[in-house]
């Protein structure tokens, strides 16, 4: 009878590697010079671009999916109002994930390449897609997706408490996407992420002290506890 209950912790240490991975491809392909070539004689986009707007993301949000499903179990509460709006959002938040993607990197590379110092209305209409709308409906869908995880695992809770081992190889899974975090906001101007990235940050916190230390629970934590401070320090130190 426990089986049913205690999915397994080195399949999710599995799943949640797919999202280290993805932050390492992201990180060579935007910091190298290997992918700037062009997809097709035409121009139409670079394989840096490419990259980051179809396969990268959709590795990512296969592990997701994936976490997800290792999340579920079947009993009252797979059955209930809860899960089923829980599962919703997750569902809007990917589709939502996927519409910034195709809308930012396509104008992110039209606007580096031709309205860097264009003033005309067309390169407006591009900057604004690149800089303003896309960045809103990313994070409106990363919000969706991992706080749906986050109450997911809250809402199918494992028993027991992971072991020290277990807390070890959540934690380094969550220190990638923490040094992801760092990445984004430590070397740039600060916007609407660190807020985003604060959000999730005191969500993590709040569902530690109200649950305990549930697997993703561990995870979130550490990313985004990670992620801030470290940034935060990177800040002052500049």
């Amino acid at each position: 009878m426990t089986a049913p209950h205690s999915p397994s912790l080195p399949r999710l240490h599995r799943l949640l590697a797919i999202q280290a991975l993805v932050v390492i491809l992201v990180s060579i392909n935007r910091l190298s010079t290997l992918t700037l070539g062009y997809v097709a004689p035409n121009e139409f986009l670079r394989w840096v671009d490419l990259l980051n707007m179809i396969p990268l993301p959709l590795l990512s949000l296969i592990g997701f999916y994936w976490v997800k499903k290792w999340l579920e179990r079947d009993g009252p509460a797979r059955d209930g109002t809860r899960h089923r709006w829980l599962s919703l959002a997750f569902l809007i938040g990917v589709y939502l994930l996927g519409v910034s993607y195709g809308a930012h990197e396509v104008t992110n590379y039209l606007h580096a390449r031709f309205c860097s110092t264009d003033p005309s209305q067309i390169c407006q209409i591009i900057s604004f897609t690149d800089d303003e709308f896309s960045h809103w409906v990313f994070f409106t869908g990363f919000v969706m997706v991992n706080a749906s995880l986050l109450f997911l695992q809250t809402l199918f809770p494992r028993p027991e408490r992971p072991s020290a081992r277990d807390v070890g190889a959540l934690i380094l899974n969550g220190a990638f996407i923490g040094l992801g975090i760092v990445a984004n906001l430590a070397f740039e101007e600060i916007g609407l992420d660190l807020y985003v990235v604060a959000a999730l940050a005191v969500l993590s916190v709040l569902q530690y002290r109200r649950h305990g230390p549930q697997p993703l629970v561990i995870y979130y934590l550490t990313a985004y506890i990670l992620g801030l401070a470290v940034t935060g320090i990177l800040k002052l130190l500049a």
